[in-house]
């Protein structure tokens, strides 16, 4: 099977419950993926592995945990979701994206089972999209011989294809409202869900904030015997710095002193990441890693540091280009909203922010549109490439009337296009949304010829302390 061919017949799956029907259908258990993972000869029980859940922040924060690894001197594995451009980004390992030839290679592989299987009726039903992946991902990881995989969870936890994994660390990011129709309708639900990753006896960092959610948390890891680190009671932020530019001009990103609690051991962190919300992230990044070290992993604070500062995580407050300022923001959620709201609150207040969005329609749109749209000069709606995408008329008809500007312009490229022509210089213009929003419109972007410009000019540095 061909690399194009692997391809076309995993979308023929049902490209992350692409469609309403196939969400109400969805069936979300472990059976298909424990045996598919039985008959490949367990492969992800050959290398130790960190397994990260979480509404907010989980892709960051794996992103961070695979850069410390490397930095170490390991042979690190990433699986993650969704991509932004092309499905060999959920599987990397050594910091790059799997070979065309090796996807069809190991999907060739894999395809040749599940036909065993369904016709055996040791399957009565075919995986699905993300179970093949993940399955996948798991078999390539231990062919290749990594040192330690970083998975991140797809969604919730408990029922999760990844949730097979016996991890060295588990990670819990921030909690909030984001796939209610699957995890339930209140912070202890989705809390609990996450929480499934926990398993008895495991070691777990936590950077759950909301008390409903830490408490579930902690309830869990009270019943599975593990052991709980609160990144919120275990590590302070001393100080926190926004980081320069060469032209004095800052980036948006930051310098922070971590102290951990009850103790004089500091460390400097400095981010790549723009967005406060990412010194988060990288403190339980940081904690998850010293957990690791206590495991006998070979990572000191040094190795920590370095990996923090050399994380890449496109697609999440990307820089595009400067004059006027661009950015790509995943955001998808009403949390995600928020963060980025203060964000322009400390760098872009007082610019005319134009705005193109797009959104899934199982999105809270009403709540992030209301959040975000009163502050944009502009709103620019438009619709994904995804067949769960709402459609750029549908959003208009929501959500016009919360702002100041609205146009409608289907195609994600001419949405952007349109609010470049209606953007100044010393404009700013976001696209956000949807990580497929902003996979269409990096893939469109850099298929124009353009590059990474120089940081978009923001509000001259300033220390603040936290």
């Amino acid at each position: 099977m061909t690399y194009e061919d692997a391809v076309r017949y995993l979308l023929t799956l049902g490209w992350e419950l692409a469609s309403p029907q196939q969400a109400r259908a969805a069936q979300f258990n472990l059976r298909k993926i424990t045996v598919l993972a039985e008959r490949l000869g367990d492969p992800h029980h050959a290398y130790p592995s960190v397994h990260v859940a979480g509404t907010n922040g989980k892709g960051s924060t794996a992103a961070m945990m695979e850069s410390i690894l490397r930095a170490a001197g390991l042979r690190a594995g990433l699986y993650t979701s969704p991509h932004l451009e092309r499905i060999n980004e959920r599987l990397r390992l050594d910091g790059e994206d799997i070979a065309d030839d090796e996807f069809a290679e190991s999907f060739t592989r894999l395809h040749a089972l599940i036909e065993a299987l369904l016709a055996s009726g040791a399957l009565t039903a075919h995986p699905t999209y993300f179970e093949c992946l993940t399955a996948m991902a798991m078999e390539w990881f231990g062919r290749c011989q990594a040192d330690c995989v970083v998975f991140e969870v797809g969604m919730g936890g408990r029922l999760d294809s990844t949730n097979i994994v016996q991890p060295e660390v588990a990670v819990i990011t921030q909690i909030d409202f984001d796939h209610e129709d699957f995890l339930g309708h209140s912070i202890e639900e989705i809390a609990s869900e996450k929480a499934g990753i926990i398993k008895p006896g495991g070691w777990v960092v936590s950077a759950a904030e909301r008390p409903e959610a830490r408490a579930v948390i902690a309830r869990r890891c009270a019943e599975m015997d593990a052991r709980l680190v609160e990144v919120d009671a275990a590590y302070r932020v001393e100080s926190l710095r926004s980081v320069a530019g060469p032209d004095g001009i800052a980036t948006g990103c930051y310098r922070a002193v971590v102290r951990a609690a009850h103790s004089t051991r500091r460390m400097e962190i400095e981010l790549p990441l723009p967005g406060r919300f990412q010194v988060r992230n990288a403190v339980t990044a940081l904690a998850a890693a010293r957990l690791l070290a206590e495991r006998g992993f070979p990572i000191d604070d040094a190795a920590i540091a370095r990996g923090i500062a050399m994380v890449r995580w496109p697609g999440r407050l990307e820089r595009l280009q400067t004059l006027p300022a661009v950015y790509l923001d995943g955001t998808h959620n009403p949390a995600g909203a928020r963060e980025l709201l203060a964000f322009w609150e400390e760098h872009f207040s007082g610019w005319r922010i134009h705005l193109v969005y797009g959104a899934m329609r199982d999105k809270a749109v009403d709540e992030i549109t209301g959040l975000l749209f009163p502050r944009a000069a502009t709103v620019i709606l438009t619709q994904p490439h995804q067949p769960r995408a709402i459609s750029a008329e549908a959003l208009a008809t929501m959500t016009r009337h919360l702002a100041q500007r609205a146009e409608v312009v289907a195609d994600p490229g001419d949405a952007l296009t349109r609010a470049l022509q209606l953007a100044a210089p010393d404009d700013a213009v976001f696209a956000t949304g949807s990580l497929y929003l902003a996979g269409d419109l990096r893939r469109w972007w850099f298929s124009r010829g353009e590059r990474l410009a120089q940081p978009a000019p923001l509000r001259p540095a300033t220390s603040k302390a936290s």
